[in-house]
């Protein structure tokens, strides 16, 4: 089997939240086939919601589609380490594997700070891959926060 990686959609939800004046991120959720279900930019701004954040709205989606709240067997790509919360909802939702771009020594949740998947009360891990696509994730992310300054 082949590995496909659809970070290039999840830097186009990136690219799309960065156009709508939110922080860059994006995110996509494959099912067990491999074939998209969900993608998603941050809408942090735009829904007055501090947990629009690009995974909550790919997990939420997805939910939806399956009709569950767990999604075993499923993928989910995004462009930057998840925090905290988005991890232990990674967690709960029982994703399989986790892709990301982008380390987040600030604000990460994986690798960085609390790592969440390391505790002893997160019942469900799933895989990390990370750096998928680094390069293009931490650009789209410096190019908009100097832009600000």
């Amino acid at each position: 089997m082949s590995f496909t990686s659809h970070m290039d959609l999840a830097l186009e939800q990136a690219r799309a939240a960065a156009a709508r004046g939110e922080v860059p991120v994006g995110a996509v959720i494959t099912d067990p086939r491999g074939q998209v279900v969900a993608m998603a930019g941050n809408r942090t701004r735009e829904l007055s919601d501090p947990t629009a954040h690009a995974e909550i709205l790919v997990i939420r989606a997805a939910c939806r589609a399956a009709g569950s709240e767990r999604l075993p067997g499923h993928r989910l790509y995004v462009t930057l380490e998840p925090c905290p919360f988005c991890a232990a909802v990674i967690a709960a939702a029982r994703i399989e594997r986790l892709y990301y771009g982008a380390a987040d020594p600030k604000s990460g949740g994986v690798a960085q700070g609390p790592r969440i998947f390391s505790h002893a009360q997160c019942h469900h891990v799933p895989e990390v891959y990370d750096g998928i696509s680094a390069g293009p994730a931490e650009a789209l992310l410096k190019d908009f926060f100097a832009a600000r300054r």
